[in-house]
């Protein structure tokens, strides 16, 4: 490992003549080990983020967030119920609700089991706590890849962390949000209410409708309680409600397949291959190139639309017993209801819709017991979860699949005129095929789950020396599922399914046993085709895992501004059964995924410098890996075999002087499957190439393709960003900054069979920021740009149903442009409204055209 010195000589010698006075360096406070610790004697890559910062980087919500914290991933595909969460390359889809997340979320102590829930804007937050690596001891629900804490800012009695902001921007942006504090009873009991709404208009044009896709539409409140009658006792009542009602998400074609200048369609061309796009223009319909992606538009005949509602209500209460001894309870109801409908075939032609209705509640009891002695400190505690959730879905068969799929895929082609073919030949005497898929059919997917987990953990630090320290911590975990799914189908289906390799030997006059034929003579025999829509057997299943899960750490202070240290920890997540409806030779139960880790890191101040620099390495191997990969028409949920990840992660702040602030973060992270012998098998590029997946040993893609050695998609090896922020002062009372945030991220593989026809080439993004503070007003002004040079990039590529040999993939945001206005106390408490109307910015047309909302609301 090479020693920071070399760094820090580089840095100072370019801006030493820049220096007048360095700051000091601020002690950062975080609660990573369950008790308020030095950010810099905490073994643990953390990384701490608070709520001033939140607001000057104009982190609107946990997608933002990625950017300031190296080795955290974030993204939304398909819906706003269907966001992910990823550290260090290891993280888990929300398309199934059979799965747990690989990152642990909490709020305010409380755990969020639905990663979708936490989407919403971030708004009077204290701070956010990243933690990497797994987190199997401390934390509720045993995060095998990493934590994130969620704390907001509590009820207080001066009142004097009320706020009020607005902001507008362009694609008609406008955010409202307040909080203030109110004491009831000095020193005893104080109220706090939180408020907020988000409107934006979407940045993606459909053809035919008049709304924008990838729109916002929040809005949420949270109501506190603190109750301090004696000075060792303490009640915070936390009780919340959210919604998001957003026309989400637009996924635009990327590489299409007509074939009409790409030479990469000459081999589908020259076996004859349709083209679905060709067929889709036929109908009426409207394809794009791939060229034209950036033009953000698309077809549908329907709307995406993305609805849920998340509420909660939680009591933390902290009672010290001692001197040195503290008893934490914190119990949390929560309920997150989701509906999302999508076109699912991607075209403005009647042929595939998808539903999803969500409904979950879960309880949660925590108790912890905290101890600080001379040469230890521990921390023992017992943890209760239930969650019960029940999903509802459909998928709608309509009425121009039946010509769609026929004229699209040569294979299904191949039955339909083979078998008239025979029928007239005979004269008529076997009957032609009936039609595959009449419509309206729809497969309905009734699930209900129920799980049940609890542990008994313990974590103690003890002081060998004065400058090194044991860590020792253990867990025991017990979780029981139970799911039970019906699976129906509403529509005419075939009363049996076809035996295809029969019936190809007819049709290629290797037997003559046309009684074979036979399925094809009844309407709805294709959708025995479609493991989306054929039957299954209903599920009634069972499962019990039982885990022992622990860290070992040696930290070394070395002297008052030097830490070292190494780790070992382990990990684990529940295994379940698969939500979605799937191929009934499948088998629907997954294990339970499991990491082990090593860390080697130092935490390092520079006082005379004011600089502060933090480095992690990491390894984790990862058993049972939970894959869940789109297929076309569905979700292949497996145990994939071993991922292997590892890398190096570095945090350096630097104020220079008392005006200048430099922070640089870094995470290179390599993440691949060591193991993965039956993965998806690639369809864009064997069908516009004729090339066979290089995975796809026996030369059936029905059997899987081994993905071993591929990297894991959506984790880019390298991220960093650079921001420099200088402040100045106008006049005695106004103050202000100006700031600039660059952001690399090396390419990225799009989707889980590593094509490479979903690619994403490395991209940057600048974001620029300035403000001013006028002190006398208690006012901010903000203008903020993101992705300023407006920078195309992808984020998720897939297959789309029915139509091999097209892309689509989910864009990431162009230019957006914001400027906002936020008082504080004390105007906020008395309710005055300062003259005039909000910044004139508010109301401006930026150059290009593009919309901003312009509003006369004054500021209260």
């Amino acid at each position: 490992m090479y020693h920071p010195t070399w760094l820090i000589t580089a840095i100072s010698a370019c801006c030493i003549s820049a220096a007048i006075q360095a700051r000091e360096l601020e002690e950062v406070i975080v609660t990573a080990q369950k008790r308020e610790q030095n950010l810099q004697e905490v073994p643990v890559a953390v990384s701490a983020v608070s709520g001033a910062a939140l607001e000057e980087a104009v982190i609107k919500d946990v997608f933002d967030l990625q950017t300031n914290v190296p080795g955290l991933r974030m993204g939304q595909n398909q819906t706003a119920t269907s966001s992910n969460f990823s550290i260090r390359g290891v993280g888990t889809s929300a398309q199934n609700f059979g799965l747990e997340s690989s990152v642990g979320l909490y709020v305010d102590g409380v755990y969020r089991s639905r990663q979708s829930s936490m989407i919403n804007n971030m708004v009077d937050m204290q701070a956010v706590e990243v933690l990497r690596g797994p987190q199997g001891t401390l934390f509720g629900k045993n995060s095998q890849s990493g934590a994130v804490q969620f704390k907001t800012v509590a009820p207080s009695h001066d009142g004097s962390d009320g706020f009020f902001r607005v902001t507008g921007g362009n694609y008609g942006l406008l955010n409202v949000s307040g909080a203030a504090s109110v004491s009831a009873i000095d020193d005893v009991l104080a109220f706090r209410v939180t408020g907020f709404s988000s409107d934006r208009d979407g940045f993606v044009d459909v053809v035919g409708l008049d709304d924008d896709l990838n729109d916002r539409k929040r809005w949420g409140t949270r109501l506190q309680a603190l109750y301090t009658p004696t000075d060792t006792l303490s009640v915070r009542v936390i009780a919340d409600y959210s919604e998001i009602d957003e026309i989400c998400c637009a996924a635009m074609t990327m590489e299409d397949n007509l074939g009409l200048t790409d030479q990469r369609s000459d081999f589908a061309r020259s076996v004859g291959l349709p083209s679905s796009d060709s067929v889709v223009n036929l109908l009426g319909g409207t394809a794009f190139r791939g060229s034209d992606y950036f033009d953000y538009r698309t077809a549908l005949n329907r709307k995406p639309e993305s609805s849920n509602e998340d509420k909660g209500l939680s009591v933390e209460v902290n009672w010290d017993l001692a001197p040195a001894y503290t008893l934490t309870s914190v119990t949390a109801y929560r309920a997150f209801d989701s509906f999302d409908e999508i076109d699912a075939d991607f075209t403005n032609l009647a042929i595939l819709e998808k539903t999803n209705d969500a409904e979950q509640s879960s309880f949660s009891q925590e108790i912890r017991l905290t101890y600080e002695g001379e040469r230890a400190k521990y921390v023992v505690g017992a943890y209760y979860f239930n969650q019960d959730i029940d999903l509802v879905a459909e998928l709608d068969n309509l009425e121009a699949l039946s010509v769609f799929a026929s004229s699209s895929n040569p294979a299904l082609a191949g039955l339909i005129g083979g078998t008239n073919q025979i029928s007239e030949i005979s004269g008529g005497a076997l009957p032609p095929a009936a039609d595959p898929f009449p419509a309206p059919f729809t497969a309905v997917d009734a699930t209900e789950q129920e799980h049940q987990s609890w542990a008994l953990f313990g974590q103690v630090d003890y002081n060998l020396t004065d400058s090194l320290i044991l860590t020792l911590g253990l867990r025991y975990t017990d979780e029981e599922k139970d799911l039970k799914a019906t699976y129906d189908q509403l529509g005419v289906l075939g009363p049996a399914a076809p035996d295809v390799s029969a019936i190809l030997d007819v049709l290629q006059q290797r037997s003559t046993d046309f009684s074979v034929l036979q399925p094809l003579y009844f309407p709805g025999w294709g959708y025995y085709f479609f493991t989306a829509d054929a039957p299954r057997p209903d599920l009634d299943v069972s499962e019990t895992f039982e885990q022992v899960s622990g860290t070992v750490k040696l930290s070394w202070l070395a002297s008052d501004d030097l830490m070292v240290y190494a780790s070992y920890g382990t990990g684990f997540k529940s295994g379940g059964t698969n939500t979605d409806r799937i191929s009934a030779a499948l088998d629907p139960v997954f294990d339970p995924e499991t990491s082990n880790a090593i860390e080697v890191g130092f935490k390092a101040d520079f006082p005379d410098q004011a600089m502060r620099l933090n480095l992690a390495l990491h390894s984790t191997d990862v058993e049972d890996f939970q894959a869940n990969s789109f297929t076309g028409l569905g979700f292949n949920l497996q145990n994939a075999g071993e991922l292997d990840t590892y890398g190096a992660e570095m945090e350096l702040s630097w104020a220079p002087t008392e005006q200048l602030d430099v922070n640089l973060v870094y995470a290179y992270t390599v993440a691949d499957f060591k193991k993965f012998e039956s993965g998806n098998c690639r369809i864009a590029t064997p069908f516009r190439t004729g090339q066979s997946d290089p995975g796809d040993t026996d030369s059936n893609p029905d059997n899987g393709c081994d993905r071993s050695g591929d990297r894991v998609n959506g984790n880019p090896e390298h991220v960093a960003t650079l921001s420099v922020k200088h402040g100045f002062n106008l006049t005695a009372s106004i103050t202000g900054y100006v700031a600039v945030e660059y952001n690399y991220i090396s390419d990225t593989v799009l989707d889980g069979d590593n094509d490479p026809l979903k690619f994403q080439d490395d991209y940057e993004l600048v974001n620029l920021r300035a403000g001013i503070r006028f002190e006398e007003y208690q006012t901010e002004l903000t203008l903020w740009g993101r992705n300023v040079f407006d920078e195309e990039y992808y984020r998720t590529a897939f297959d789309v149903p029915l139509q091999d040999g097209r892309v689509n993939a989910y864009p990431g945001e162009p230019t957006t442009l914001l400027c906002g206005a936020a008082e504080r106390p004390p105007s906020v408490m008395a309710g005055r409204a300062p003259e005039g109307d909000l910044p004139a910015c508010l109301g401006q047309r930026p150059p290009d055209g593009r919309r901003i909302e312009g509003t006369n609301t004054p500021t209260y």
